[in-house]
């Protein structure tokens, strides 16, 4: 919108290692940043002047009295109170507090740690504005792990789960389903609630009252709850997708005993499966809390600027009116994003988006539009909510390299950015980016916080050490780096093949867009995995999802369960379909959009054969029948069409969002040349240790041709052209890998 013309344009992903920030400029310039997810900077000191007068050596760019008021930590150390007084850029002297008493030696890592979060310390660096002064005007777009964080460690808040008499254990239950069918003992996972209370009401399966609400006789029960210290509760009642009101007569009664947060099944996920809905209200409530302090914390530092967050659908919506259980996927979903852009912007509309961070690896499948799920399942939490299509793998930059006394393992546990990998040289285990920086491919002057290869090779000797007396036999440590590679690159070639093959799709018939920080250092191991044949590094790469937040619409999704035979609704489908398209443009126009910026984006209808419980989505068209293009996509998918069987509607969704920009593949030069290294250095490829080309992406025009092995450095990541490989930067300053074997 034209408001965007005038105030800085934030774009930040926070991942749970780095935060990747891009911004444009009240001028349109674009600027980069990418700091520590802890909301640290890092350096080393050069000198010690006295005992609180240091001379440092950093790369943050950041203006005299930045770090004013930040909590300094020498690495490896016990935490302190220190924190900086003083700095001054120019002669990068700091100055602290109070006495820092350590010997400390040339060269001694150290960092400092804002109080504020990471995303704002990014918008501070980005737009050099000091702590404890207003930041400019801005819009900030954001994705985050927070909830997903908060998730996986089970550091949500106190939630009492509200339901109908005689359902209390209905999550402790489940559904029955074994997580590993040849296990003797299962472990099922604590439920995400504190308490639960049975509620004596019923509705019947037509939506009628049979058993009426009485709220006097909770009042008790209320009352110790809350003085449990409990604050937020999740309510889930039979049928209550057919009538909310008693669920919303309890929502309002318990806002008004003190209930700081009340998540309603019934609002969040209007759908007949009792479980997943409860599911899905309690982890709702369980994280909403946590999910509002932090963007209130955010929302606060603006200084009244405008905040939009990503949900995991790949869409945009304004903080207020943002829920928890949207954000389980926010990041990946804002990477996803990114790599259809790329791929159109290079001339490829069949896309495989492969996303390696810090602590994890994300994959998804672009074939000219985004492929959503309606349910979708993170960590212990079973969530309706609709999703970009994305799988997950345990495999990044910082996942942990071990033994365990039986075998090599790479993941599932990650170092993060605290203590972050054995380089950093916080005392951090060996991870994916130790073994590629030790294999020569990773060059630890073009790091933005200090390296340690020392301590990378102490902690792989470690692990070489307990090998050599396991086996009683030599083991040369470049076969075991290369062993730990292999581990990955499967792991996350079998995610892919999750996203693809699993569901009829050929791989080698789309192209890998390879981005994250780690991302151009694994994409050739993968593709031969898989056979893919092109790989699409895009500029920025490490930096994409921040990319994809810039690029995203606001988005909404309106929806009605069904489950009614095909044949009987037939008639009525372009009737919801308007009553539904009506709902989601409103919603998006309640964000100050005009009618004209608004499109329908997607109508889709879910199908099965009556008795079947999966679903498949197919888009409704007014001139195409609904029923032959389920039963084409059955056939393609299954290879045969069951007969006799009636067709069900199980639900109809409309997505409507502000109109996507246009993009067009870029010009491509035809003229080829041999790109100009800037030096060699050792690494090891094809089974041997050899001089390897550098090459500094900036420098590389459309046309430059670079043949494998090589290895391609640009700010924040690095692209590793396997033997087999050329590379070819392309009109849109992309560098397009082909596999020549």
């Amino acid at each position: 919108m034209s408001e965007n013309l005038k105030v800085w344009q934030i774009w930040i992903d926070t991942g749970g290692t780095f935060t990747d920030c891009l911004a444009k400029d009240p001028n349109g310039d674009l600027h980069r940043v990418k700091v520590l997810s802890n909301s640290s900077l890092r350096g080393t000191i050069a000198k010690k002047l006295d005992s609180h007068h240091l001379l440092v050596q950093e790369m943050w760019s950041a203006p005299t009295d930045f770090i004013r008021g930040f909590r300094f930590q020498i690495l490896e150390q016990s935490h302190s109170d220190v924190r900086v007084e003083s700095y001054d850029a120019d002669s990068q002297a700091l100055k602290l507090d109070r006495p820092l008493r350590l010997n400390i030696a040339a060269n001694t890592p150290f960092e400092v740690r804002s109080d504020e979060e990471a995303p704002i310390l990014a918008a501070r660096l980005v737009t050099n504005t000091l702590p404890n002064t207003p930041l400019p005007n801005m819009l900030m777009r954001l994705a985050t792990t927070r909830g997903t964080n908060a998730l996986l460690e089970r550091k949500g808040v106190a939630v009492a789960l509200f339901i109908t008499r005689g359902f209390g254990d209905l999550l402790r239950i489940g559904t029955q389903q074994r997580p590993d069918i040849f296990a003797l003992h299962i472990r099922k996972p604590e439920p995400l609630y504190e308490a639960v209370q049975d509620v004596d009401e019923r509705m019947t399966a037509d939506g009628s009252v049979f058993r009426p609400l009485k709220l006097d006789d909770l009042d008790h029960d209320i009352s110790i709850l809350f003085e449990k210290g409990i604050r937020a509760a999740a309510i889930a009642f039979l049928h209550s997708y057919r009538n909310p009101q008693h669920e919303a007569e309890l929502a309002a009664n318990l806002k008004t005993r003190g209930f700081e947060h009340v998540s309603c099944s019934s609002e969040l996920a209007p759908f007949i499966k009792i479980v997943q809905r409860a599911e899905t209200a309690v982890a709702d409530a369980y994280l909403a809390p946590v999910i509002k302090t932090y963007l209130g914390k955010v929302q606060d530092a603006m200084s009244g600027g405008r905040l939009h967050v990503m949900t995991s659908a790949g869409g945009l919506v304004e903080a207020s009116e943002f829920h928890a259980k949207d954000s389980l996927l926010s990041g990946p979903a804002g990477g996803v994003v990114g790599a259809a852009l790329a791929g159109k912007r290079s001339g490829y509309d069949k896309i495989l988006a492969f996303d390696m961070g810090g602590t994890s690896t994300d994959v998804a499948r672009f074939d000219g539009d985004f492929e959503y799920v309606f349910e979708h399942k993170v960590g212990d939490a079973h969530l309706v909510a609709p999703a970009l299509a994305i799988e997950s793998v345990a495999a990044g930059g910082g996942s942990i390299c071990s033994y365990d006394g039986y075998r090599l393992k790479v993941g599932p546990e990650s170092a993060a950015a605290d203590p972050g990998p054995a380089c950093y040289g916080t005392g951090g285990p060996l991870t994916l980016t130790d073994v590629n920086l030790l294999l020569g491919y990773l060059d630890a002057g073009r790091f933005d916080i200090p390296i340690s290869l020392n301590h990378a090779t102490a902690s792989l000797e470690e692990i070489a050490s307990s090998l050599r007396k396991k086996s009683e036999k030599p083991v040369e440590q470049h076969i075991l780096l290369k062993g730990f590679l292999d581990i990955a690159n499967e792991r996350m070639a079998d995610a892919i093949r999750r996203v693809s093959v699993r569901k009829g799709y050929d791989p080698q018939e789309y192209a890998l867009v390879a981005f994250g920080g780690a991302g151009g250092q694994h994409a050739c191991g993968v593709a031969q995995r898989l056979g893919i044949q092109t790989i699409i590094v895009p500029q920025d790469a490490s930096l994409l999802s921040a990319y994809g937040l810039g690029h995203a619409v606001l988005e909404r999704f309106a929806e009605r369960q069904v489950l009614q035979k095909l044949k009987d609704v037939d008639a009525t489908l372009h009737k919801w379909f308007e009553e539904l398209t009506n709902e989601a443009k409103q919603a998006v126009a309640a964000e100050g959009v005009s009618e004209s910026e608004i499109e329908v984006r997607r109508r889709i209808v879910n199908l099965r054969f009556v008795g079947q419980d999966s679903v498949l989505s197919v888009e409704y068209h007014e001139t195409i029948s609904v029923q032959d293009a389920f039963e084409t996509k059955y056939k393609d998918i299954f290879a045969h069409l069951p007969e006799g069987r009636e067709i069900e509607v199980e639900s109809v969704r409309v997505v409507c969002s502000t109109v996507a920009e246009v993009e067009t593949a870029a010009a491509h030069s035809e003229t080829r040349f041999q790109a100009e290294a800037m030096r060699t250095s050792a690494a090891y490829f094809d089974d041997d240790w050899c001089g390897v080309p550098h090459y500094e992406r900036a420098n590389l025009s459309p046309g430059a041709e670079i043949v494998g092995p090589a290895l391609i450095f640009e700010r924040h990541s690095a692209t590793i052209v396997e033997t087999g490989w050329t590379a070819i930067v392309d009109g849109a300053r992309t560098l397009i890998l082909q596999c020549v074997n």
